[in-house]
């Protein structure tokens, strides 16, 4: 039996939902928006609950802790105020990376996956990598976007999708994906860097340079799949059968059956966890801001991903909370 079948036969034939722990809380304990259906109530399970922890930093950002590596996804603390949430969008905005914000949070870092190169996923990537010294994960355009900030070659590794990259004690499968479209059916500063750019300066220099997903998979632990945009090619996730997924919310509706194609391609994973739901100019403070429109998106996800998929248990993360899978 091939390992993927095995690991898929494996993983549905254990309990049919995970166990997940907020400081040792069950998570269903939480909002009602948290609260499962009672098919879905927790049960334990044989893994090592507390070996890895994963704590939400907005938007589709990730601290993962794995014993004592730490990996990061799409991390993005600076928050700065571009006018998005509040209809005065300023594409000219300075990149302005908070490294007061940055420092007390990111105190050691070995991995970071770039989903994208958008401002709210790759700006404080360059400041970070220098201070940690971790290797950089993304799209070419990350790559040498990275490069005009001054990161070394030596960590930077540029992947397209298909990669596994083995690191011991886990595994990140790299998988292409695509980024969503707004109600205009267009992109957001598209366009991708095939060469060394001059320093970026404004958000708008920042393009959206390709679209990945990740699957991190622990030894002994979970199986998470990654995303950092709204669209799926769901072709590409072919037997990855993730524990979790964290999904990331629509802001249109221009990407046609979206949950469905995404749900069924990951077969249906057990907990499903929503993200880039929250104002992300705001504080890094709980509860998280969301704007009434998108507490609207956030609630119509919930409902869709029941009915879509009603096995699997809905998780809405708080910010900095130490989630155990």
């Amino acid at each position: 039996m091939p390992s993927l079948d095995r690991r898929r036969f494996l993983r549905d034939a254990a309990a049919t939902t995970a166990l997940v722990s907020a400081g040792g809380l069950a998570a269903g304990s939480a909002t009602p928006a948290q609260a499962a259906p009672p098919a879905a109530a927790p049960t334990p399970t044989a893994r090592r609950r507390g070996a890895v922890s994963f704590r939400w930093w907005g938007t589709a950002g990730w601290r993962v802790d794995i014993a004592d590596r730490t990996v990061l996804v799409d991390p993005f603390l600076s928050r700065i105020d571009t006018g998005l949430f509040t209809g005065a969008f300023q594409p000219a905005t300075p990149l302005t990376v908070r490294t007061d914000v940055i420092d007390p949070r990111v105190d050691k870092a070995t991995t970071v996956l770039v989903t994208h190169t958008h401002w709210d996923h790759f700006m404080d990537v360059p400041y970070i990598a220098t201070r940690t010294g971790a290797r950089v994960f993304g799209t070419l355009t990350a790559y040498h976007l990275g490069l005009a900030y001054g990161v070394p070659s030596t960590q930077l590794s540029a992947v397209k999708g298909g990669e596994v990259l083995d690191f011991g004690d886990h595994s990140v499968e790299v998988v292409g994906s695509l980024h969503s479209r707004n109600p205009s059916y267009s992109v957001a500063f598209p366009g991708v860097r095939v060469t060394q750019p001059p320093q970026p300066a404004t958000i708008a220099d920042l393009p959206e340079g390709d679209t990945l997903g990740y699957l991190l998979r622990v030894d002994g632990g979970p199986t998470v799949y990654f995303t950092g945009a709204s669209d799926v090619a769901e072709r590409n996730l072919t037997g990855l059968a993730p524990d979790v997924a964290m999904v990331a919310m629509q802001s249109a509706t221009t990407t046609g059956d979206y949950l469905p194609r995404l749900l069924a391609g990951l077969d249906y994973p057990k907990v499903i966890v929503p993200v880039h739901y929250d104002n992300f100019e705001t504080e890094l403070r709980n509860p998280p801001v969301v704007a009434p429109t998108d507490r609207t998106r956030l609630n119509d996800m919930i409902a869709a991903v029941r009915r879509i998929s009603p096995r699997s248990r809905v998780l809405v993360p708080e910010y900095e909370t130490a989630y155990h899978f």
